[in-house]
């Protein structure tokens, strides 16, 4: 379920302004009534289902917490932005992406009901402490730094790569050296924002201009400013990338700059997450894995198995 407090009316709206980007640059002027316009191109979101036939499996729910089980349901938190994690269809209310796939039917192994409620990125791993919700998810990487505060149950691996528009002279980017000078947009939060702040050092060291990071709470937003030129280079998600990219013309995916493994995240020391873990590890079995990631087209990011708070891939 997802809430209607102005919080999440303003979340919608944020996540439509990315469809809204991806569909304003993929299909120019064209009339929304002919098939060329943005209607079509917010179509181009996949709705097919493959969870409603989950079942569920007696071992992995017997791993939950009596207290979880006697109430029958789990309270997730689930960050909104742009496909392929989560996003919103064109009716402005249901949710879709790998993230809402992989989390309905873990419920499902498990037996139990997904309460889900929306939440800023930013806002979601702060109230996984406070006991607010359960889980989360949000394309959360798992990160020696936040494994000291959270746990992890990992589902797929993504991680940080780069995107610029095709007139741009950056072809890879093999080192942060060679954005000095140049405007960088990437989501406010994140490990990108993290790890451009941790390495602002190097252009002072090379002698060279540093570069400017330019943060967005909203994914529409951030590819608006590369399509206008007011930033040189967007630093995201692998798959988000490939996915804005392959909709929206003039614009090139760079490369992968790092891999991170992404996981459900809970409060730390959770009792929660041999149950989670075992169904990850069921969907993989059963099938119902590779279905969703067909389906957004991420199988790249497949793991070979669910996986408790590993170290950061380095």
């Amino acid at each position: 379920m997802t809430t209607s407090t102005p919080r999440a009316t303003a979340l919608r709206a944020a996540a439509l302004l990315a469809i809204a980007a991806l569909a304003l640059t993929a299909c120019g002027s064209g009339d929304p009534s002919d098939g060329t316009g943005p209607a079509a191109a917010t179509a181009r979101i996949p709705t097919t289902d493959v969870v409603s036939g989950v079942k569920k499996d007696p071992a992995a729910a017997k791993l939950l917490p009596a207290g979880v089980r006697a109430r029958g349901s789990l309270r997730l938190a689930s960050s909104v932005g742009s496909p392929p994690s989560a996003t919103y269809l064109p009716d402005g209310r249901t949710l879709a992406g790998q993230d809402i796939d992989f989390a309905d039917a873990v419920g499902k192994v498990l037996g139990v009901r997904i309460k889900r409620e929306v939440a800023g990125f930013e806002a979601i791993l702060p109230a996984l402490g406070s006991g607010k919700y359960d889980l989360g998810t949000g394309n959360f990487g798992v990160t020696d730094e936040r494994r000291r505060t959270i746990d992890f149950v990992t589902y797929v691996n993504d991680g940080q790569g780069f995107a610029a528009r095709k007139d741009s002279p950056l072809r890879k980017v093999t080192s942060l050296r060679q954005l000095c000078g140049l405007t960088v947009a990437t989501g406010a939060g994140t490990t990108f924002e993290t790890t451009l702040e941790e390495n602002a050092h190097l252009c002072e060291e090379a002698g060279k201009q540093p570069y400017d990071v330019k943060t967005y709470a909203e994914q529409g937003a951030l590819w608006i400013s590369l399509q206008q030129g007011r930033s040189d280079v967007v630093m995201s998600t692998i798959n988000g990338l490939r996915y804005a990219v392959k909709e929206q013309p003039g614009l090139r995916f760079l490369n992968e700059f790092k891999r991170l493994d992404v996981g459900f995240a809970f409060k730390k020391g959770t009792p929660l997450a041999p149950a989670v873990r075992a169904a990850v590890n069921r969907l993989k079995k059963d099938g119902t894995y590779d279905r969703i990631l067909k389906k957004w087209g991420t199988g790249p990011s497949a793991i070979a198995t669910s996986r408790i708070s590993p170290p950061e891939v380095k």
